[in-house]
């Protein structure tokens, strides 16, 4: 029987003192480069408990990454009704006590919730309060800034955030290069809906009862370019709807251009958008044509992470 009390006689006793086959001393790990652990050295104890414990975390992990695969494939294939254990099996490429296994601290959290009468898996009510304390978090102008920035980086011109505010839109964030000329606009200011691309594209997905306010509210020519003409202007908000981004072509100030998109939030609702404005030197029709589905793709992210589901198209 291999002694433990020192070092040096436990390495004579066992041959080379390395390796973890018949006859290892107590603590070798299998597969171990660094050979027997020494009980009197303290250090090595310490490495060899954090191994084990490193082997446990990996295994932890893969079982929560395991988990939340079960948690998203119900969020997105419950259907109201819930999902069968055997469809979740074969989805996830897991057997059925798997399955069960991983679903046990969910139902335990309420974040699944499992029908009595049928089994399946449908998400339950602590999903909903883990849903509403992120909604609780979220800020607009937040959650938009790292997108603003960077599209303003790779357009190299203005980026506007707006709110809609009935019958206008008023301005929530601004992006320009400085060296670049400024554009008029100024946060906090408001604008009319009609004849701005942000405003046209908020309008665009609202309720006809707001093209109908707008309207009321008038639609004064403010350049030579302005749609001022009810029945142009809903043609031309069909237009944004059918391809996902606004143009405002001279309509606001006389030599700037802008192309915009609508942002969504986690109920569907547009409540925001946002724009790339630059001089018509620069803006031309053809560059505006190439910027819209970049900046509608923005729009989606930001909609994303505001809660949104809504898809490109």
């Amino acid at each position: 029987m291999t002694e433990t009390g020192t070092g040096s006689k436990a390495r004579s006793q066992t041959g080379s003192g390395s390796g973890a086959g018949p006859g290892a001393e107590p603590g070798t790990e299998p597969g171990s480069p660094a050979g027997p652990v020494d009980p009197a050295d303290p250090a090595a104890a310490t490495a060899a408990a954090a191994k084990k414990a490193g082997g446990s975390d990996r295994n932890q992990s893969s079982s929560l990454r395991r988990a939340l695969a079960v948690l998203g494939h119900v969020r997105d294939h419950g259907n109201g009704r819930g999902v069968p254990l055997a469809q979740l099996a074969e989805a996830l490429g897991l057997n059925k006590s798997t399955v069960l296994r991983l679903t046990g601290p969910l139902l335990d959290e309420h974040l699944l919730d499992r029908d009595r009468e049928t089994g399946w898996f449908r998400l339950g009510h602590g999903s909903l309060r883990l849903g509403q304390a992120y909604l609780s978090t979220l800020d607009l102008r937040s959650v938009a800034a790292e997108h603003l920035r960077r599209l303003q980086r790779e357009a190299g011109e203005t980026v506007h955030l707006t709110v809609w505010q009935a019958p206008g839109i008023v301005y929530l964030d601004k992006v320009e290069d400085e060296t670049n000329v400024r554009m008029a606009s100024r946060v906090g200011s408001r604008a009319p809906a009609y004849c701005t691309a942000t405003g046209k594209a908020i309008l665009a997905w609202l309720p006809d009862e707001a093209v109908t306010e707008v309207v009321a509210a008038g639609l004064r020519p403010v350049t030579a370019w302005t749609i001022s003409d009810e029945t142009h202007l809903r043609a031309d908000l069909a237009r944004i709807r059918a391809r996902g981004y606004s143009i405002d072509d001279r309509e606001n100030e006389p030599e700037v251009r802008c192309v915009a998109a609508p942002i969504f939030d986690h109920t569907g609702e547009v409540t925001a958008a946002l724009s790339v404005s630059g001089l018509t030197s620069r803006m031309t029709a053809a560059r505006v044509r190439s910027l819209g589905p970049v900046v509608a793709q923005v729009g989606l992210r930001i909609s994303r992470e505001l809660g949104s589901d809504r898809q490109p198209g």
